[in-house]
Parts: structure tokens; sequence; C-alpha cells
């Protein structure tokens, strides 16, 4: 019988399932080389290949357990003393490369369980590594309460400006940035729609549409690792009114093989955040207002200059939801379940 332990957290409304007992172990000497496992030989970030680490990945993101929108990571050890725990991502089409709104829970995770030590007003700095790197999480404090956690993500780089994709919508130009993933930027509006709930279906057809015509374009291929390269999600972009801190923005993110993000996107607002420098619009001091397709809110801000691109932190919250232990029976003709 499979038995695994599971805590749950959203941050800003993105499920996040953090995976604390019940793995098999997962081979490699750093988190991407463990990554890599877990797709197996042949197998794509989309389509990884069958294994009894793979069956935990399905059973927790599929009904009765999961569900479509569900995402989560994997514990895993760190690349070397110097970070305090490694994670592989996961949703429900297989692993990811970053994920800004989990690591934003793990933080709020690694102190709320004393993984880490915290003061009662201050922060705390939770060091993660993940496949695209190593990134921080800042866990602010007040009063014994976990307040917020700002992630400092992996340098951003924008990759192309305004290439144009066909859809069936028409032709729109899209900006590639790598943010410890490859995002692709489009204004919702060149497309005909507008950031809304009851848009999603049509926001979520063109957002594979575009997903798919940047498959072979070389922009999206990482330039030193090639683990990091394809379109992992595009960014529906819409203009808010600005704020005294600086711009306001919209976004829904279709990513994987289709699947929304219900909080404004930790690695996109990355993405957004570059993208807003080099157009002039976001200066050091000055703050992103980024909103989700929910209405819930990162707050985003240009940390310094790296040669490999932009330094950028993203504030948001992160609530535990629940704590769990689901099995497996063995005579459960459902299996590792099913997606709707």
């Amino acid at each position: 019988m499979i038995s695994v332990e599971t805590v749950d957290y959203h941050t800003a409304g993105e499920p996040f399932r953090i995976v604390t007992a019940g793995l098999p172990p997962v081979p490699g000497d750093t988190v991407a080389e463990r990554r890599a496992v877990a797709l197996g030989a042949g197998g794509t970030a989309t389509d990884p290949r069958p294994s009894a680490l793979d069956d935990i990945r399905r059973l927790l993101t599929r009904e009765p357990r999961g569900h479509a929108g569900m995402y989560g990571g994997f514990v895993v050890p760190p690349d070397d003393d110097e970070a305090h725990l490694g994670v592989l991502f996961w949703h429900k089409d297989g692993y990811s490369t970053a994920c800004g709104h989990g690591t934003i829970a793990l933080g709020a995770w690694a102190v709320d369980s004393g993984l880490v030590a915290a003061p009662q007003d201050g922060v705390a700095r939770v060091r993660i590594d993940v496949p695209s790197g190593r990134v921080t999480a800042a866990v602010h404090r007040s009063g014994g309460r976990t307040t917020a956690v700002t992630f400092r993500n992996v340098p951003t780089r924008i990759a192309a400006r305004k290439l144009p994709v066909a859809t069936s919508r028409g032709t729109v130009a899209v900006d590639l940035v790598h943010s410890g993933a490859c995002y692709a930027s489009v204004p919702a509006a060149s497309l005909g729609l507008g950031v809304a709930v009851d848009q999603l279906p049509e926001l979520t057809a063109v957002g594979r549409e575009i997903r798919a015509a940047l498959a072979d374009e070389p922009a999206t291929r990482h330039p030193s690792d090639p683990r990091l390269s394809g379109v992992y999600g595009v960014i529906l972009y819409e203009e808010l009114p600005d704020t005294p801190s600086g711009p306001g923005q919209r976004n829904v993110t279709v990513f994987a093989d289709g699947q929304i993000d219900r909080s404004p996107c930790g690695s996109g607002t990355s993405a957004r955040l570059a993208l807003l420098a080099a157009d002039g619009r976001l200066s050091a001091g000055e703050e992103l207002r980024h909103e989700s397709v929910i209405g819930t809110v990162f707050t985003g801000r240009l940390a310094g200059g790296h040669p490999d691109g932009l330094i950028t932190e993203v504030t948001g919250t992160a609530h535990r939801t629940g704590e769990h232990r689901f099995v497996l029976d063995p005579h459960d003709a459902l299996g590792t379940g099913f997606l709707l």
C-alpha cells in the first residue's frame, strides 16, 4: 500500500502540496539531476516515464485525492550544505524547473515547521535548491506569525522581443523571457480577450496554441542549460492603473499542458519585471503590483544586476490549508486516479 504524507499551502490562491514522507529514494547529486531521474529516460517535462516516484505525483494531482489544478513539490536533499532543502516541482502533467509561488509556500513551511529557525519579529532566510538554481525565500515575521514571504529568483534574461506568432485569433507579438523557466508574454487585448474568469476557456485555448507554436523557436532554448529550455508558461496580461509605487498589471498564466495559475505566477512576475524595466516603465525603488485572474496580488521589484540578467524579488503570502496522509489501497480499481 502506498502511503504519502503532505502539508498543503496556498500562495495567493494557487495550491502547493508539500510531500514530507513516503517518497522512494530519488538518485542524483543535484536537484537538477534528480529532476532528470523523475522525468525518466526519454521522458519530457510534460510526459514523464512511469516510475514509483511518478505514481506519487499522479496520485496527488488526480481525483479523488487531487484535481487538475493541483501543484506541489517533493522535498529532496539540497545540492550542498549551503541550502536548507531541495525541491522537485510538479503539476498534473509533469515536472517544472521553477516555481515562485511554490518557493513562497516552502519558505513559510520551513519556518512554520521549525526546519529553519526564525525570530518572533524580523526575517528568516530559507535557501532552496530548485532545478533552475538556488533561490531564497525571505520569511517576514511579526508577533511570532509569518506575515509574508519575499522570493529572490535566479537571474532573469530577456530572450526575444515581439516575435510574430500565428494563432486562431490572428498573429500576435510575443516576448520571451527566461526566469527559471521560459515564459511567453502576450497582451490579452491583442487576442481580443480580457483577463477575466469568464474568459478562461478562451485564454486557456490560445495559451496552449502559443506554447505549441513556439516549440521550435530558438529563443526558447536556454543559453547554458538545455534542461531549462522550452516554453513553460504563456502569460496573458493587461494593464491596470499605476499605483504610487509603480505600474499595475493583471495576468493569467497558462502553463504546462493548459493548466491555469490561480496566483499572479511568481517566476512569471520576474519575467514581467524584466520586460517592464526594458521598456523604461520600472526603475529601482519602484514596484509592480501584479494581480491574478482571481484578484490576489504579488508585488515585484528589481533587486540588482547580474551577468546573466536581472535579479528580481517577488513578495506574496502563503497559508497552510491542511495536513494529510494519502493512501492507495492495492485493491482500488481507480489506482492513482483520473483527470477530468
